[in-house]
């Protein structure tokens, strides 16, 4: 029995029969059955933690691997976080890094089934450990007896991430990467375009600033033609002249590439092509200063990750309030949480109407619906970075303070005000395309003729200093 099931059976599942000292010792005599489940649920988290401690020592030692690299035990640790009062512990993801450091503990890990799918997952998440889950997909891609294993699903998630450069304490994190995937025999086409961009980045160095910024210009000139195509319908055509500003853009101009790649990332949205969406919005993540702050990118992945499950968003709230209950487990092997005087189970339904309350559900903040719109590099200013810090703090002290119980009413109500704010966006894209002919041709002329002067002005300094644009 796990120590989240010690917690649940013997305090959390019936209330009416806690013992007084438990709930004393627990809420320092405040009292309280909410307050009681909560600090249960807290304290459960916190055994949890400790004994992944516990056996992250054990680990370190070849002799103890066998023993528990068992894939009932190993499926579980990419599920298993430190909870809202344990913010600075790995919990499983630490405990499996340290797993796959070994040889003797990468066989197991490739071999158990939606493992390496659950490190992509994490890899290329905004989570704090991201980067252990990186660290555990490049050991299994060297490793020669599980390359194979994990190859298919481990390369397209780093490729998305090889242009970033730091990550908190860990310094060119990309480069790493780059490297590894150079080392594989297979996949080779995927990291072509990785590679073709690095070359890029040599070749700009040794160019003037002149041709860099004919370029640069060359390349807005072309993103204002694909937010043209995109406003009046033309979705896929504006796509492609997003791909075409990337190929222009110097490789340099990080901040120029995060919009194109996010607003790409919204074209492929609409085009119902999630898993492209998801990479473009992972590529635009990782240019960003700070890495996976930038808002409108995560808030289309988060878009994309829903397409790809195939619910309607009110049913797939309810299915992650589920999902991440730390009880979850324990109330559908042990029954779920009785209350006196009543007949059914408070906690445990598993019908979808049920309301789950829970201290460790997602936090009903921000839904994002004022990122539906395309980027504009307005938004990037300098002191971003600085904003995002700020918030990180205020987050940091409100998840301290978390009351016990989120409602899944007002999740749900949040929903359905983000479907009616896209039902209206849709409707303006809509009246959009009934737009003056005459606007259109003006501003389609007048990219023309700006792109018309850049590339005469290109060709002739070509001509003069016989120079690679």
């Amino acid at each position: 029995m796990s120590s989240l099931e010690i917690v649940y059976s013997h305090f959390y599942q019936d209330p009416d029969t806690r013992l007084s000292y438990h709930c004393d010792l627990l809420t320092r005599g405040m009292g309280g059955v909410e307050m009681e489940s909560r600090k249960g649920e807290e304290w459960a988290s916190q055994l949890q933690c400790w004994s992944l401690q516990l056996i992250n020592c054990f680990a370190f030692k070849p002799e103890f691997l066998p023993a528990l690299c068992k894939p009932e035990f190993l499926v579980k640790l990419p599920v298993m976080w430190g909870g809202l009062v344990n913010e600075n512990s790995p919990a499983g993801i630490g405990l499996l890094r340290t797993i796959c450091q070994h040889k003797l503990g990468r066989g197991p890990v490739s071999a158990c089934s939606g493992m390496v799918e659950a490190l992509c997952n994490i890899a290329r998440s905004s989570d704090d450990w991201q980067y252990m889950a990186i660290e555990c997909l490049l050991w299994l891609l060297q490793d020669p007896n599980t390359s194979h294993k994990v190859v298919d699903k481990a390369f397209p998630t780093l490729v998305d991430l090889a242009e970033i450069t730091n990550l908190g304490d860990h310094k060119k994190l990309g480069d790493s990467i780059v490297s590894v995937l150079q080392e594989c025999k297979r996949s080779r086409e995927l990291i072509e375009e990785t590679v073709s961009c690095r070359q890029r980045l040599k070749w700009e160095k040794n160019m003037p600033k002149e041709d860099l910024h004919i370029k640069q210009a060359a390349a807005l000139v072309v993103k204002l033609e694909g937010n043209s195509l995109f406003s009046s319908g033309d979705v896929a055509g504006a796509a492609e002249k997003y791909s075409e500003a990337l190929s222009l853009c110097p490789m340099r101009s990080k901040k120029e590439r995060v919009v194109l790649y996010s607003n790409r990332a919204q074209c492929h949205l609409l085009l119902q092509q999630p898993l492209v969406a998801i990479s473009d919005a992972t590529h635009a993540l990782s240019l960003h200063n700070p890495v996976n702050r930038h808002a409108k990118s995560l808030w289309r992945r988060a878009q994309a990750y829903d397409i790809t499950r195939f619910l309607s968003a009110e049913r797939l709230v309810k299915k992650q309030m589920k999902a991440g209950w730390l009880f979850k487990e324990a109330a559908l092997k042990h029954g779920g949480v009785h209350r006196k005087g009543e007949e059914r189970e408070v906690y445990g339904n598993e019908s979808d109407d049920s309301e789950w309350e829970t201290a460790s559900g997602s936090d009903n903040g921000d839904d994002g619906r004022h990122h539906m719109g395309l980027d504009d590099e307005e938004e990037e200013e300098e002191g971003h970075g600085e904003k995002w810090k700020k918030r990180d703090k205020n987050e940091k002290t409100c998840s301290k303070g978390m009351r016990h119980g989120y409602n899944i009413k007002l999740a749900e109500e949040d929903m359905r005000r983000t479907m009616d704010t896209t039902t209206r966006s849709s409707k303006e894209v809509g009246e959009k395309e009934k737009m003056s002919h005459k606007q259109n041709d003006l501003l389609h002329g007048n990219s023309l003729i700006c792109i018309v002067i850049l590339r005469e002005s290109i060709e002739s300094r070509m001509q003069q200093k016989q120079c690679y644009i």
